[in-house]
């Protein structure tokens, strides 16, 4: 009984600091959404105040250009397969640059998680610098880097595909080090107990561990380099966004062609994302996830 009586005001005390802390951190939420709203509205209000037209002034247009491209290629539906076809090498480019870039990037990322993870890395004192250089790369927009590239080199898919490559570096080095943390050590271990090299230890040692979860990063970065490489397109790197661009800026008349290209590379983006998952769920869980099923 005393200590049931004792013990009383302690867990009274108990509950009334738990409540206390439980107002704060509201109260403390509710000031950082306000902050945030604020901030919202008012980086709403100034894009607003500088945008040509303005955002409340064109909101009941918003759906006349889409409009106009699903009427005139519902009058022009016969000439669709024709667009398709003329369309279709700048599509295999688009899809050529996202495979390119990320192969190099995939590679290049797989070095560079190796050399910045503890307990991998060959020259330990230099995981810093190598983190830091991956920050680096996620950090620059692709479209900035293709911009400067083609200020250098001229149109074309080049550019896009060095940027794409350069951003994907340093994104999928950063998911692949968080992989190598996962991986044992024991094999590296035994490989540097009879001689074996650095680059030995990390094949032989490392790969064969990581390999699966490299492989489902990548897929799923190849969606994603379908999707920029398109974007870079626009400003003259080449492939079915710079199609795209062109057939848009003609306007009225070309509605049609911008149709076919639209659904061209929505039914690319689906197709690659469908396989991508695919493969990228037999890699992770092998057939178990068939089974299931």
């Amino acid at each position: 009984m005393t200590d049931q009586t004792g013990s009383g005001p302690g867990i009274s005390g108990i509950r009334d600091d738990y409540m206390a802390l439980t107002r704060r951190k509201r109260l403390y939420s509710g000031m950082l959404l306000a902050v945030f709203v604020a901030l919202m509205m008012s980086g709403f209000m100034l894009a607003d105040d500088r945008n040509a037209g303005g955002f409340w002034s064109g909101l009941h247009r918003i759906f006349d250009f889409p409009e106009a491209v699903i009427g005139e290629a519902a009058e022009k539906a016969a000439e669709l397969p024709g667009h398709v076809v003329k369309y279709f090498p700048a599509l295999v480019e688009t899809l050529n640059i996202a495979a390119v870039s990320t192969l190099i990037g995939a590679l290049g990322g797989a070095v560079l998680s190796m050399l910045s993870t503890r307990g991998l890395a060959r020259w330990p004192a230099l995981i810093p610098v190598f983190r830091r250089l991956m920050d680096l790369m996620r950090a620059v927009p692709e479209i900035v880097i293709a911009l400067v590239l083609i200020f250098v080199l001229g149109g074309g898919p080049v550019p896009a595909m060095i940027a794409i490559a350069f951003h994907t570096t340093g994104a999928l080095g950063k998911l692949f080090s968080e992989v190598n943390e996962n991986a044992s050590l024991k094999p590296v271990e035994g490989l540097a107990s009879v001689g074996a090299s650095w680059g030995q230890k990390m094949m032989l040692g490392v790969v064969p561990q990581v390999s699966p979860n490299y492989l489902s990063y990548a897929l799923l970065r190849f969606e994603i380099n379908i999707r920029a490489s398109a974007i870079l397109g626009f400003v003259g790197a080449g492939g079915i966004g710079y199609e795209l661009k062109n057939a848009m800026s003609w306007g009225q008349g070309k509605y049609d062609e911008s149709a076919a290209i639209f659904l061209m590379l929505f039914a690319t983006i689906i197709v690659v994302d469908q396989c991508s998952s695919y493969f990228r769920d037999l890699l992770t869980h092998g057939r178990r996830s068939e089974m299931l099923a």
